[in-house]
């Protein structure tokens, strides 16, 4: 892989951005959603990751997330299918979290396809545990949302497969 930069995205990634989502969702987001999220929407937060050519950025990922009082609604997380299984979504994630931590955020939640293991088994390595289900949340077929949260606030540690885990108390119970 050449070399890849992770930024803040701005409004002249906006066309980028809506072409990555066609690509990678059955039920991409339109460009005015795109637009709107990185001009007018306080709340959006967005990274994007693009591999540097000839000096000149192409977006292959990206990631956002609302920012609500002390709380992260991730939006969404792309990553182009020529770039999957390079561990660019774990590292979009992880700054997404690490950054926006930064700024108060405790929380974080999404929803994610029940039948997407991929981005599950992502979440999950954060530490991110499943809160219920959303049935029928997807449009395009009908197919049940599993609603994920993190709280970054949790006593957490890491297993022996690098996994975070709710550290256990000297009670056996989790958390604190």
């Amino acid at each position: 892989m050449s070399e890849i930069r992770i930024r803040v995205a701005t409004s002249e990634d906006v066309d980028a951005m809506a072409e990555l989502d066609a690509v990678c969702f059955s039920s991409p987001w339109s460009r005015a959603s795109f637009e709107a999220e990185l001009t007018t929407n306080r709340l959006a937060w967005y990274l994007v990751a693009e591999e540097l050519d000839d000096r000149i950025g192409i977006v292959i990922g990206y990631a956002g997330l609302w920012a609500i009082e002390d709380e992260g609604h991730i939006t969404n997380v792309a990553v182009h299918p020529d770039y999957r299984r390079k561990h660019l979504g774990h590292i979009l994630v992880d700054m997404l979290i690490e950054e926006t931590k930064k700024d108060g955020l405790k929380r974080f939640t999404l929803e994610v396809r029940v039948s997407n293991q991929a981005a599950i088994c992502l979440y999950e390595k954060f530490g991110f545990a499943s809160a219920g289900i959303r049935k029928g949340y997807y449009e395009d077929n009908n197919e049940d949302a599993m609603i994920m949260w993190l709280d970054t606030e949790k006593n957490l540690q890491e297993d022996s497969e690098g996994n975070l885990k709710e550290a256990a108390t000297e009670n056996g119970e989790g958390g604190i």
